[in-house]
């Protein structure tokens, strides 16, 4: 196996260096769903295919109907070396609502925490500086070897957190190109800062919106409140009736295909020492709740959910307009775990609406796009080479766990390319992930670097 040792010094020594770059790429507002963004998102995209071109590697940016994809290869690994396929996206989330950040979200900064110095930027974490870290990591190992111990394809998204309609055409135009021997994806999380963590689960999505039509017009509510239906009234009775009182879901068929996890497997995550308080102070809140019986971590790694995640209608602006809202909108998204059919909840949660609409009103229902939920396999030898790298580095060895987030290229990686994804992350639960002041500890950033780099010669071993 390559010897870590001066690649771990060169991480240490230039990595001041990394967090600038880090800082560079947090720049650019690239906000992939916002059309006033486009500039910005496709600017963002040239710029990580220069870093890479900088790298030594065969770097370009491929243009989709919406946001580029940016490729580079390195092919410069001895023969029969392992080829690893590295993805992560870098669109962000919409910085609202701006008045809640400590600072602008575009211009990252450096700020003192109980963990030492974090950065805070939109993307901080999810995914700019999770990307970073293999980047950094290829940077250091070709600084010290001038050449990497495996062949290398990077493939970055900019739509990952928008519609994400461009990533299965790219991937089956490039099944060839893209062939490798597993995935490797930042894009998850670690219980603390010295407790390292490889997520063997990911729950699936439904996301629908829905809109009841009522009045054909806003209506004065003195001269029609009580005689006419309130479509805002009407939606907020359906949306309340999702959940039942033990907070079950009461959409049709929703729990034909959950199933309980293994005894070995309850067993296993009582022992990694997830701090349910701290999770859950991270958030604001010191009481759970969700479906009754069931621990947190039940809920959030292997429970099926369904979540209002907006709704709106009439008049929301200064002062008052007394109307009656000619119609009300609402976004939802289910969350799905193993052996759920995305589009069996589709259906079934476009049944629910439909079967509440009130006399006299309409109902739009909008499939805003469904992926399945993922369970990789725990007992592949690039699994078990990235447990020995995390370990090489925190001193402990990482322990399975699960996530309660979706990441839909995972299962297209499967479908699509018949490749199995290591999901080896560096996030924390505080990292407050699509909320204001976003941050990533510099710590978290650093270890990732370097357990990038552990596993760079781990992955050398495994010949093919």
């Amino acid at each position: 196996m390559p010897d870590l040792s001066p690649v771990l010094r060169q991480i240490d020594q230039g990595f001041d260096a990394s967090v600038a770059r880090l800082q560079e790429l947090l720049r650019f507002p690239s906000v992939g769903v916002d059309p006033k963004h486009e500039g910005d998102t496709k600017a963002c995209a040239r710029w990580l295919a220069e870093q890479l071109a900088g790298l030594g590697m065969e770097a370009s940016v491929r243009p989709t109907e919406g946001m580029p994809m940016v490729v580079a290869h390195d092919r410069t690994a001895p023969g029969g070396s392992p080829h690893l396929l590295y993805y992560g996206h870098y669109d962000v989330q919409p910085a609202d609502p701006l008045e809640l950040w400590a600072s602008p979200p575009f211009e990252p900064t450096i700020v003192e925490g109980p963990r030492g110095p974090r950065v805070v930027a939109r993307g901080a974490v999810d995914d700019k500086g999770q990307l970073m870290t293999f980047v950094e990591a290829l940077r250091a190992w070709k600084a010290v070897h001038g050449s990497l111990p495996v062949r290398v394809t990077v493939f970055l998204e900019g739509e990952e957190e928008s519609s994400g309609k461009s990533l299965e055409p790219f991937l089956e135009a490039n099944r060839e190109e893209l062939a490798a021997d597993v995935c490797v994806i930042s894009d998850t999380g670690m219980l603390d800062v010295d407790k390292p963590a490889i997520t063997y689960t990911l729950r699936g999505m439904a996301y629908a919106e829905v809109t009841l039509h009522g009045p054909g017009r806003d209506l004065h509510s003195g001269m029609y409140g009580g005689a006419v239906v309130n479509p805002l009234n009407a939606l907020c009775r359906i949306v309340a009736g999702l959940h039942d009182e033990q907070g079950r879901v009461q959409v049709p068929g929703f729990y034909d295909d959950v199933r309980e996890i293994a005894p070995e497997e309850a067993q296993a995550w009582q022992r990694i020492g997830f701090d349910e308080k701290a999770f859950l102070q991270a958030a604001g809140l010191s009481v759970s709740q969700g479906e009754a019986g069931r621990s947190v971590l039940e809920r959030v790694w292997s429970r099926p959910t369904c979540d209002l995640n907006g709704i709106w209608g009439g008049y929301t602006g200064e002062g008052g307009k007394t109307v009656i809202a000619a119609k009300a909108s609402a976004k939802l998204s289910c969350r799905l775990v193993p052996d759920q059919d995305p589009a069996k909840v589709m259906a079934g949660l476009k049944r629910f609406f439909e079967e509440r609409v009130p006399p006299g009103c309409r109902l739009d229902f909008t499939d805003m796009g469904t992926s399945p939920a993922v369970r990789v396999p725990t007992d592949s030898p690039f699994l078990e080479a990235a447990r020995a790298a995390a370990a090489e580095v925190f001193g402990v060895p990482p322990v399975l766990i699960g996530c309660g987030g979706s990441i839909p290229v995972v299962a297209s990686m499967k479908r699509l390319l018949g490749l199995d994804t290591l999901l080896v992350g560096f996030g924390l639960d505080d990292d407050q992930v699509h909320s204001p002041n976003e941050k990533f500890e510099l710590v978290c950033y650093r270890r990732g670097i370097e357990t990038h780099a552990a596993m760079l010669g781990r992955f050398a071993a495994l010949t093919r």
